[in-house]
Order: structure tokens, then sequence, then C-alpha cells
């Protein structure tokens, strides 16, 4: 009867991680589908992207001495461009600022300064933890109601379906030009399909920033 009993729990283990396995692949799929329903035709080349009053430039790795890694090199560039066009007249940087020694935001900021856009031009969100948080933030914090998003072109469509989901009329710029670094490039791109079931939880469930706060009028004074 033991062996019969141990028998049975190992088959039940085995159903319920195939089912686990089985309702994660769907959910992947699920989600890559709502994803690319929701930015198609809403992410363009830079050079054919139409003109919105910000751009919003999505944080990523800053190495110590707060130099921006290449791919967040790559996302700033772009904004430098569309600004230097006349496509936007603010640029949103919102990343990661949790720990007093690691400011995604700032790096961007002096970046873009250092890369000839006005200071004044350059509005700072601070807790950008993530694509959801910055795209909720964007339209709840700091009222942008139309934008170019910026980012990695693995990212891209999953940023446009989140922030366009959260209010803020989302056109999307990925970049490609560092595909070069294939290994990092591989990496990202394989979390982006688990980070697009967490974008759909998100949704589905509605939640609010990591910290929301009062609303600033930075972005309105840029624009003014």
């Amino acid at each position: 009867m033991g062996k019969i009993n141990l028998r049975r729990a190992v088959r039940r283990l085995v159903t319920a991680g195939a089912l686990g396995v089985a309702a994660a692949v769907l959910t992947m799929a699920a989600g890559a589908l709502w994803v690319r329903a929701e930015a198609d035709g809403h992410v363009y080349a830079e050079a054919a992207v139409p003109a919105a009053p910000v751009a919003l430039v999505l944080g990523a790795e800053v190495y110590p001495g707060g130099v921006p890694s290449p791919f967040l090199a790559a996302r700033l560039e772009i904004a430098r461009q569309l600004y230097a066009d006349g496509k936007v007249g603010a640029i949103l940087v919102s990343g990661d600022h949790g720990r007093w020694e690691y400011n995604e935001p700032g790096a961007m900021f002096h970046w873009l300064v250092g890369h000839g856009v006005p200071s004044q031009q350059i509005v700072l969100d601070h807790a950008g933890f993530d694509t959801y948080d910055s795209c909720a933030r964007a339209h709840e914090i700091f009222g942008v109601r139309q934008a170019i998003v910026v980012t990695q072109s693995y990212h891209i469509d999953r940023a446009v379906a989140l922030c366009r989901r959260l209010g803020v009329d989302a056109s999307g710029v990925g970049d490609d030009t560092v595909r070069i670094y294939r290994q990092p490039w591989l990496h990202s791109s394989i979390r982006e399909r688990g980070a697009v079931v967490k974008a759909v939880f998100d949704v589905v469930s509605g939640r609010d920033p990591v910290f929301l706060g009062r609303h600033e009028t930075s972005v309105e004074a840029a624009l003014s």
C-alpha cells in the first residue's frame, strides 16, 4: 500500500508540474499576442516616428561612476536626436534610484546635458523601477498624455503596450545598434518573455506603482 500511495503522489506531482508548465507557456504566449496587438502600428523607425510633446526614455544599467551602459546610452542617443530634430520638446528620463549610490535618471540627465540637450528640457523620474511604473508615473505624476517611448527593440512592444494601456498615447522607437553585444542582447531578449507575463498580471491587477506621490509640473514647465 505504501508503494502504491507513493506512486500516486509522484504521479500527482508530475501532473501538477506539467499543468503548471503548460499554464506558464500559455500565459506567455497570450501575453506576447496581447503586447504585439497593443503595439501594432505604433512602433516606428526614428526617422518616421510622429512628433509628440515628450520622449520617455526608460532606464537601464548604469556602471559605477554614473556611466550609462551601452544599452542605456543608445536609448539616450535616440532621445537626443528626437529633440535635435524637433520631434519632442521635452525628455522624461525614468529609472531606478532606489539606492542613493545608484542613480539611473541622474546618469541619464548628465549624459543628455553633456551631449547638447538643454537641462531645462530634461525631467527626471527617480521612481521608474520597472516599465509599468515608468508608464504609470508618466501619466499619473507627470501628466504626460502623448509620448514617444524609447528603449531597445526587444522591449519596445511591451513598453508601448503598457504605456497605452495606462493612459499615454504612446508611439515607440526601438534601438537595434547594441545587437553587437550578443550575449547581453540574447539574455535580455529571453528575459523579456517572462517580463511579458508580469506585464499581463500588472495590467489585470491594475496595481499602483511602487511609489506615486504628488503631481509634478516639471514636464509642463519644460514644454512651456
